[in-house]
This record gives structure tokens, C-alpha cells and sequence, in this order.
């Protein structure tokens, strides 16, 4: 296997007319936290910023990223925890401090309005900032980005806070006593995330491996995100307080939803009707990741929207 990340096929948007932009890396601090992020140039365009999902990287986004440099200018975090962000010292990972992690990366580029794009837990962010700062956001796209269903909050909630909080306290020391899992070749790594969604083709797969571990002393391969990111705290296990950041967001959104995906339809569960403006679209043979699943069309659903 060619273990050398390339593009071809259907992500080549446009490549037999123009080169190829290619993105450099940068670092911000936040909260003491020392954060990395991917530029992808054209500083003179507005500023669309991907957000990318738990246990996953910003070069998870470069397929879009690059289709869409030449009209934006791009930028792509790594959450903390991720990628070539720092690790949290204390292994804590708050909502509020990823929120607040987005708020000063927003800042970084002056006062204008921003377009933000989020997946999952990145969905999850980019619409919490949208209702704490509608005034700085042009307008926002969030695929799975909503959390639990009402059905299923409603039943996560029911059990006692104490039970809740002693069974992340478990958690939380079976996650210290476990080992790092390790992957002797490039190759195995690709096969366990190929695994995790098998609609990926080898070559997404690969390159979304390659950037997204690091090599151990031993020779073998680790994923870069803090492990710890996987046991999340009790208070940010709810999400009973989102309606109210979704009432005030101001903008044009736009929810992607996966037909394979276990994320339930907001329409059909009611949790659409909190937006004052919202259009959903639904990607058939597409799961939770549908932005790699069914890329043509999700990049033609975005370049639409904006």
C-alpha cells in the first residue's frame, strides 16, 4: 500500500484549471492551552471556519477545505485534545472551554462576519456560538451537529446525577489503568478506521490515518487524540440548555443528516422548530460522517448554501 497521502478522483474540484492551494499551519493560545490550527490562504476572501467532531482532526476537512480556498478563506482547528493540539493537563475537557476555545480563534481575524461549518461535536460548537454571538456569524452549517435526540435525552436524564457522576468517576479510572492502544504499521491503523466507518474508500481512510497519528518510540502508531477525550464529565452529559442557544442564533442554517447515521431527524423530533431559519437535507447511503460518505453531493449541498 502506497502510504503517501494524495488527492485524486472525484475530490480534484477544479484542479485541471488552477493549482492546488496547499495550507499551512499555525498556533493560538487559549486558556493557557497551546492550540493549532490549518490556514489555508486567500486572507482577502470571507472567513469560513471547519469545525471538526470528536476524536477527529482538521485535516479531516481538507477534502472540503481545498474545494472551497479559492472563494474562501479557510481556516481548520484542531479541538484541544486533537490533532497537533495541546492535551488538557488535568484530562478535562468542558464544553465551555472548546466554546471558548472557538471565540478566540474567531477573533484572530478581526471584527467581520465569520461562516462556520461543524460536524458532531463540532456542530455542537459552532451552534452555541452562534447564539452567544448571532452579530458575528454570516452563516452556519452544522451536519449531525445537535446532540441527542429528545427521546433519548429525556431517558439520559432520568437516571439520578449521583449515579451519573460515580459512573464517570469509574470510567474515568478504567481509562487511566488502560493502555494507549498501539498499531504496529500504518496499515492496521487504517484497517481499525476503516472499521469505524466502513463507508470510507482506502484512500480517505488513508489519509485521514496519516494525519491523525503519530509514530512511538517502539515504531508503532498511536492515535493523537488524548484519550481522555472519550470519558465526558458529568455536567456536560446534558443538553438540555441547547434550545436556548439555538432560539438566538440569527442566520441562514443548514443541518446535514445521514440516512445511515444513528442521529435522529430534527424535523421529525421537533428540535427544528427552535431555529428562525433552517433547512434540513438528507444524504441516503451516508452516515454520521456524510461530508466524507457522500462527499459530491454534501459539497454541492454547501457551495449552494453559501
Amino acid at each position: 500500500m502506497n502510504i503517501t497521502p494524495t488527492f485524486s478522483g472525484p475530490f480534484d474540484d477544479r484542479a485541471d484549471i488552477l493549482p492546488a492551494p496547499s495550507p499551512t499551519s499555525h498556533f493560538f493560545t487559549s486558556l493557557r492551552t497551546r492550540l493549532h490550527y490549518i490556514d489555508w490562504g486567500n486572507r482577502s476572501a470571507p472567513t469560513l471556519i471547519l469545525v471538526h467532531g470528536a476524536l477527529d482532526h482538521a485535516r479531516s476537512w481538507d477534502w472540503t477545505a481545498r474545494a472551497l480556498a479559492r472563494d474562501y478563506h479557510v481556516v481548520v482547528p484542531d479541538l484541544r485534545g486533537h490533532g497537533d493540539s495541546a492535551w488538557s493537563a488535568e484530562g478535562a475537557y468542558l464544553m465551555a472551554d472548546f466554546v471558548y476555545d472557538l471565540a478566540q480563534l474567531v477573533e484572530q481575524f478581526g471584527r467581520d462576519k465569520v461562516t462556520l461549518v461543524g460536524h458532531s461535536l463540532g456542530g455542537s460548537l459552532v451552534l452555541r456560538y452562534a447564539g452567544l454571538f448571532p452579530e458575528r456569524v454570516e452563516r452556519l452549517v452544522a451536519i449531525e451537529g445537535l446532540g441527542l435526540s429528545p427521546e433519548s435525552l429525556k431517558e439520559k436524564s432520568s437516571r439520578p446525577a449521583p449515579d451519573r457522576w460515580r459512573e464517570w468517576i469509574e470510567h474515568r479510572r478504567a481509562s487511566a489503568r488502560r493502555a494507549p492502544r498501539h498499531y504496529p504499521t500504518l496499515e492496521a491503523a487504517v484497517a481499525r478506521m476503516r472499521e469505524r466507518n466502513d463507508h470510507l474508500s482506502v484512500e480517505q481512510a488513508l489519509h485521514l490515518t496519516a494525519h491523525g497519528v503519530n509514530r512511538n518510540e517502539d515504531g508503532s502508531y498511536g492515535w493523537k487524540f488524548d484519550p481522555y477525550l472519550r470519558n465526558l464529565p458529568p455536567q456536560d452529559m446534558t443538553d438540555n440548555d441547547l434550545p436556548d442557544f439555538w432560539r438566538r442564533i440569527s442566520c441562514p442554517i443548514l443541518l446535514c443528516l445521514g440516512l445511515d447515521s444513528w442521529a435522529s431527524n430534527p424535523i421529525k423530533d421537533g428540535r427544528a422548530a427552535h431555529f428562525q431559519d433552517v433547512r434540513l437535507v438528507e444524504f441516503a447511503e451516508a452516515g454520521h460522517w456524510l461530508h466524507h460518505d457522500r462527499f459530491d453531493a454534501f459539497l454541492g449541498e454547501l457551495r449552494a448554501f453559501l
